[in-house]
């Protein structure tokens, strides 16, 4: 059944329950101080708020005006609410506690003791592109971005050290964001920025390697971040920074897009390329069942599918959702694969890839 808008909060808490308990959450808050919120209200409207597309100040607003709602969480109607900065630090909890798969799990879990899933029954896996939450930059935006987050960390952890050894034109350099509209229009002009801001980059290394610059500094994660981009866009030769020809960059799995996201990777499939990672859904297609997602996984947007399926499988294998047939796209499906599934007595349905190697 289609849940209308209107009462899907009514269905899901007849037919589902109650589906968090404040005792799974246990591990992520101290047992001292002042109480804390429930984590199990916190998750579900965590849940609430995604399946709505909303902000975390929407969702406490909805909390508190939406009868709905609190029918689900088991809320009374007089209840007044939370602020909305309290379900961004319940998330940070789950991350560092390492229970951000923790909701989901759960959900599938119920789900199937409600026989909304089949038992070894059918189920498909596809990919498909997660943008990463950082700014599109060429090459030249990206080493002058890279600088300049390093010297906004080395401001802003040790301001002393860096306002006596910085030149005064890294104020003006790096003061902001280094827009393409910023940036000159002649190859030649570009190539001397480019050859500028390596200079830069190379001697703010060797200030930080000298012996009266403070400790630490090297260790820090901008500054090795830093150290990574200039070996992949420039090569030193007789102390001189120079900059690296395209063709002489490092391949694509291994090319830093972003110093805020260092693990974002360009890619292409079919005919979408973008920055970021790529997410494998896995999901229940059984005709007389509802489709329900059973696994995430998501991975480097340049890994090939093919490896992901037997972490799928594995995982899939751990909970007791393991299905008969499972159906794939052609980025999934070799030998090896096909011979993997048949241990796992799973029917791998998809099209082989075509072999276009001499």
């Amino acid at each position: 059944k289609i849940l209308a808008a209107d009462d899907y909060c009514i269905v899901l808490r007849e037919k589902l329950g109650v589906l968090y308990r404040d005792e799974a959450f246990a591990d992520l808050f101290s047992s001292q101080g002042r109480p804390g919120l429930s984590p199990a209200l916190l998750a579900m409207t965590t849940i609430l708020q995604y399946m709505e597309g909303l902000s975390d100040r929407q969702a406490a607003q909805q909390v508190v005006t939406r009868i709905d709602w609190k029918y689900l969480l088991g809320l009374p109607l007089e209840y007044s609410g939370f602020d909305s900065s309290v379900l961004t630090e319940f998330r940070v909890r789950l991350l560092s506690g390492g229970q951000e798969e923790y909701l989901f799990r759960r959900l599938v879990e119920i789900c199937r003791q409600e026989k909304l899933l089949k038992e070894r029954g059918k189920q498909r896996t596809d990919s498909t592109h997660v943008l990463a939450a950082v700014r599109d930059l060429n090459r030249l935006e990206m080493v002058a971005e890279t600088m300049r987050h390093a010297l906004n960390v080395l401001a802003t952890v040790h301001p002393e050290w860096l306002g006596s050894q910085a030149p005064l034109e890294w104020y003006d350099r790096y003061e902001r964001r280094v827009e393409e509209y910023r940036l000159p229009t002649s190859k030649a002009a570009r190539q001397e920025l480019a050859q500028t801001i390596g200079g830069d980059g190379y001697h703010l290394w060797l200030l930080l390697h000298q012996a009266d610059a403070p400790a630490g500094l090297t260790d820090l994660p901008a500054i090795e971040t830093l150290r990574q981009v200039w070996l992949q866009n420039y090569y030193l030769e007789d102390e001189q920074v120079h900059w690296r020809k395209a063709k002489n960059l490092p391949p694509g799995q291994l090319l830093i897009q972003s110093p805020y996201d260092i693990e974002a990777r360009y890619s292409r499939k079919g005919e979408t390329t973008w920055k970021g990672y790529k997410v494998h859904l896995t999901e229940s297609c059984d005709e007389e069942h509802p489709h329900l997602i059973t696994h995430v996984l998501t991975t480097a947007s340049t890994q090939p599918d093919q490896l992901a399926l037997p972490p799928i499988q594995q995982s899939l294998a751990e909970q007791g959702l393991l299905p008969a047939t499972q159906l794939v796209d052609a980025g999934y499906v070799d030998s090896k694969r096909l011979l993997e599934a048949q241990r796992l007595s799973i029917d791998l349905v998809g099209p082989l890839d075509k072999n276009t190697t001499w």
